[in-house]
């Protein structure tokens, strides 16, 4: 057994109910800075132009607003949570180390911090899964049959 099969099964026996209540929100709040995104785009412009990774602006805005708003319904619904969180990590490493470091670590920039936790709920999720509350979970049950 390859260590990723070892990781979903241990994840996959070790998830909690209350983890699941958590992964809701964790997809709600990526879910709505996606659509915050939308709405000032002008703001997330000139975070990116900060960055200066020299990443087309154009397509690092779209990458980040898709992510947030796909990544955020797939990890709200539990489908397909290890992938939506993988695809976020980048994103959110940016924002902890490149973006929102730079105002310092007061207990005033609150922007740090909240990415820290979403850092770190990404990575916690990208380990567990999705877990019994999910819509992994309900079409891996027998009953429900796949379409190919």
């Amino acid at each position: 057994m390859n260590l990723v099969k070892r990781v979903e099964h241990w994840g996959d026996t070790h998830h909690s109910h209350w983890l699941s209540i958590v992964r809701m929100g964790l997809g709600v709040l990526l879910f709505a800075r996606g659509i915050s995104f939308i709405m000032d785009n002008n703001t997330v412009f000139r975070l990116i132009e900060n960055t200066n990774f020299g990443l087309s602006l154009v397509s690092a805005l779209h990458y980040i607003v898709f992510a947030h708003i796909v990544g955020g319904l797939f990890i709200m619904l539990g489908f397909q949570t290890r992938l939506a969180a993988i695809v976020q990590l980048p994103i959110l490493f940016v924002a902890v180390f490149f973006v929102n470091i730079t105002k310092g670590f007061s207990y005033l920039n609150s922007e740090l911090w909240l990415s820290i936790l979403v850092f770190v709920l990404l990575l916690l999720f990208a380990v567990v899964g999705s877990g019994t509350h999910s819509l992994d979970h309900l079409m891996d049950k027998p009953g429900y049959k796949r379409e190919i």
